[in-house]
């Protein structure tokens, strides 16, 4: 499964950990209570993984595609990785799939504090619709990572701050049910 940590203040390179001192774990079942969940799959086999086609029909994820992250694949690739690290929301789920490499989601807890979720091959993970977060890459500079969407994709990023959004108000509202 993931890893999970709260993060230092410290902007240097923002591929690095950022683990607090002392180190503050984030346990699964307190992204749980964030809306976020991850699962460990089997990345080598992942066209033929009937877990992953289980959690593909079972939560409906018609669409999939492949994306590299490094600067010899990714068009605009230093463009690209600064507006992913832009504090954003999305209107619908993002699923990503980690299938070689790594990265770091972050996310905003509760008390608006980041967590860093670590990702690494085989970690699939779900952020809800209307959570703030952010995605780099960790210091290899590398990720291919599967993405699945419900019906047809929207990469559309809303930057902060986007509170008046439908999907953050429901967000928001999860998450007092979850108080």
């Amino acid at each position: 499964m993931v890893q999970a940590w709260y993060m230092d203040d410290s902007d240097v390179d923002q591929r690095r950990e950022h683990r607090l001192q002392p180190d503050q774990p984030v346990s699964p079942e307190e992204l749980r209570e964030l809306g976020v969940h991850s699962y460990k799959l089997d990345a080598d086999n992942y066209e033929s993984d009937p877990e992953l086609a289980k959690i593909r029909k079972d939560s409906n994820y018609t669409f999939m595609d492949i994306i590299t992250i490094h600067k010899d694949t990714l068009p605009n690739y230093e463009q690209k990785l600064k507006i992913f690290y832009e504090e954003h929301l999305h209107l619908d789920d993002e699923i990503r799939y980690i299938l070689e490499g790594r990265g770091y989601f972050d996310v905003r807890d509760k008390q608006d504090r980041w967590i860093r979720i670590a990702m690494q091959k085989g970690d699939m993970i779900t952020l809800p619709a209307g959570i703030y977060h952010r995605f780099t890459l960790d210091e290899n500079n590398y990720v291919k990572a599967m993405r699945l969407f419900v019906g047809d994709p929207v990469w559309t990023p809303y930057n902060r701050p986007a509170d008046d959004l439908k999907a953050r108000t429901q967000y928001l509202q999860f998450l007092e049910l979850e108080a």
